[in-house]
């Protein structure tokens, strides 16, 4: 490639020495190599910030934050804003990305001049591996286009999580979008929200670009309950309909974007 933009790629690390040399070693080993890998300690009380270390010392494209316990959010928001590159990209700690998938995304990214770029990801659990994945047409799409797609699947993962995806930083950081540290679930679907507003070029791949590994002491499977689900939803619900609405697709979509309510997450 003669023009190399630096993607960051913020990783909020908790607690999580047993998958983290995996993790780190599948950005390293990255084919895409103008990176700059953010690795964000969230207090963790592990060896997790020691192994951080020994990976700075071999990787000068290694930066740690080390940070007091604040959660996943404030995490990201913290690598978001130390971030320089051109694009930025999240991986969590117990997952891993396969050797190409920054430079599949870059690539699209700048061949169609994209704002966004989503991408299938494979789900792990215990030794098995299945493939999600929803948009099939690569050609690039506007706004309205875009979230006409997301209606079709507004609970899955592939649309609400933020680690299949690469972003323009300057958007991001034009329009000061973070993750909210209020929520405790779903956090990252808002930030999807509030980045589709200011975006205005989208484009899918067809190759898988990440590893989801199903965690089952995970945050988001042990301290969520449907009763919280359900209020959460509801708050999201608002940005879902504004979003609609000012792109002119509400009275259409009215009763899919109702059925994002009740739509399980469980398939995510």
């Amino acid at each position: 490639m003669s023009h190399s933009p630096k993607v960051s790629i913020v990783v909020p690390v908790y607690n999580a020495a047993p998958h983290l040399a995996r993790c780190i070693q599948s950005l390293r080993t990255q084919t895409y190599k103008n990176l700059e890998i953010i690795l964000v300690n969230d207090g963790s009380h592990d060896t997790s910030l020691t192994l951080c270390h020994v990976y700075a010392r071999i990787d000068s494209r290694i930066l740690i934050l080390d940070r007091h316990n604040s959660g996943v959010s404030a995490t990201r928001n913290a690598g978001i804003a130390v971030a320089t590159g051109d694009y930025l990209q999240f991986v969590d700690s117990d997952d891993y990305l396969p050797p190409n998938a920054t430079q599949l995304m870059v690539e699209k990214a700048l061949d169609v001049d994209a704002d966004l770029i989503i991408a299938p990801y494979y789900r792990v659990v215990n030794d098995k591996i299945t493939l999600h994945n929803f948009i099939l047409d690569e050609r690039p799409m506007d706004t309205v286009q875009f979230a006409k797609n997301l209606m079709d699947e507004p609970a899955s993962f592939y649309y609400g999580v933020l680690w299949n995806k690469l972003y323009r930083r300057s958007l991001i950081a034009e329009n000061n979008i973070q993750c909210s540290e209020e929520l405790q679930w779903s956090e990252d679907f808002l930030f999807n929200l509030e980045y589709i507003r200011v975006a205005q070029r989208f484009c899918a791949i067809q190759c898988p670009v990440y590893y989801y590994v199903k965690n089952k002491t995970s945050l988001t499977a042990t301290a969520i309950n449907p009763i919280n689900v359900m209020q959460i939803k509801k708050s999201l619900f608002e940005y879902y309909k504004d979003l609609y609405i000012n792109l002119g697709l509400y009275d259409a979509y009215k009763a899919k974007i109702y059925k994002y309510i009740v739509a399980s997450a469980e398939h995510r």
